[in-house]
């Protein structure tokens, strides 16, 4: 379990910028101790625990590219054509038997081995077969050409998969390419989520018509699911001190991370500082973001808690910038930083300077057949529509303070979030 200082994430001044926030996250956090081996087929989005050095060279022998025709360099055609009797024929998975003569060629298929001391392959469609049955290969092709050696992509030894790195498909597949059946990981990182507020009703469950159901707890399930963690889904904490702190304090001790969103802004019923200091202690983050700048990081037990804000777009981009970097911290991941696509706006829009912005939008094609980002028609951070309806974020840094149509802007996918 994760054990951290009540006061390691202690932070006084001015208005936290986004940057600073992340920081303090991942240099401060420490990553579980817990590891084990998984089944490829399960690794997916799980971060590697150890280094991975190729146990064999991919690929393991030098082999054809292309289906064609192979042949020592020594026989490559001059300045003219030339005509070779055909000398054998290898398929995929088959073996050689003996080297390829002199003055010959064989028929080899893509994948096949190299016969000993052949070099070249001719691509078939590059090469004709005589009436006497010959195969006529034409001049000017490069030595060595369509042949993969033995070691073209991964030498042996060579670091091929870095400890911390959250697995892909494409990292599950070069473990399968070495032959490894299973990869020792980090265990999943174990999150208690709640919801708080009197306003709140579950899904399924009675509503009051002073009440709107629950999306942020499902919404930010969702996305710890993508990032490889076990979810504990605790409910709703209605706005009481004493029984948010009580609940609080009973997860406390069985999970690595606390995540609740709602009641974390200074009203009079926003509770969770207070429950949380407590029970523990707590550094209300003034994050310089917009939506989603009362942001709440606490420690209970040696658990670290963050406190969302109650509107879903403001939950849900809080949850990517500062969520998603704790979870990777606990689980030992290298840093995954989010790099907008530069592309052009097709909207105005005026911001303070000082404060990062997140603006809804959608991609289209304009007429010169560029991208170009067009921006929700209605602002709210309460508006669910707006995640749904666009393809992701523009962000605009701290120091712009207004955006013109045909302006390079940032771009990041919803896709590449998680």
């Amino acid at each position: 379990m994760a054990q951290l200082s009540d006061d390691c994430f202690a932070f006084g001044g001015p208005m936290m910028s986004v940057d600073e926030a992340v920081g303090l996250i991942t240099t401060r956090v420490s990553a579980i101790a817990d590891l084990e081996t998984v089944a490829l087929a399960d690794a997916d989005g799980r971060v590697l625990a150890r280094d991975v050095a190729a146990p064999l060279p991919l690929p393991p022998f030098t082999n054809s590219a292309v289906d064609g025709y192979a042949l020592r360099n020594a026989d490559l055609p001059g300045s003219a054509e030339r005509a070779f009797p055909l000398d054998g024929r290898i398929q995929a998975g088959g073996l050689v038997q003996a080297p390829i003569r002199p003055g010959h060629t064989a028929r080899i298929f893509t994948g096949a081995p190299m016969p000993p001391e052949a070099e070249t392959v001719f691509m078939q469609e590059d090469v004709r077969i005589d009436d006497s049955g010959k195969i006529v290969l034409p001049p000017g092709l490069k030595r060595g050409a369509n042949v993969r050696p033995a070691g073209e992509d991964i030498p042996q030894g060579h670091l091929a998969l870095r400890a911390g790195q959250r697995l892909r498909p494409p990292h599950v597949a070069l473990a399968a390419a070495f032959g490894l059946t299973g990869l020792e990981v980090v265990r999943r990182i174990r999150v208690a989520v709640f919801s708080t507020g009197d306003e709140l009703a579950s899904p399924g469950e009675p509503r009051a018509a002073s009440q709107l159901f629950d999306s942020n707890r499902f919404m930010l399930m969702a996305m710890l699911r993508r990032l490889g963690c076990e979810v504990s889904d605790l409910g709703i904490l209605r706005d009481e001190r004493s029984s948010l702190a009580n609940g609080l304090k009973q997860v406390a001790g069985h999970h690595d991370l606390i995540l609740t969103t709602g009641g974390v802004s200074t009203g009079e019923e926003d509770h969770v500082k207070a429950a949380v200091e407590s029970i523990g202690s707590l550094v209300l983050w003034r994050m310089a973001i917009k939506p989603g700048r009362p942001v709440a990081m606490g420690i209970i037990d040696g658990t670290p808690l963050i406190g969302l804000p109650g509107n879903p777009v403001a939950s849900f981009v809080t949850f990517v910038h500062v969520v998603r970097p704790t979870v990777l911290a606990l689980a030992g991941g290298l840093p995954e930083p989010l790099t907008p696509i530069p592309l052009r706006a097709a909207f105005t829009y005026r911001k303070k300077a000082g404060r990062r912005e997140y603006v809804r939008a959608s991609l289209r094609r304009a007429q010169d057949g560029g991208l170009e980002a067009t921006k929700f028609p209605r602002e709210g951070a309460g508006l669910l529509s707006s995640l749904v309806e666009t393809d992701g974020l523009v962000e605009l840094g701290e120091d712009i303070t207004n955006v013109e149509p045909g302006q390079d802007v940032g771009f990041l996918s919803y896709a590449d979030l998680l």
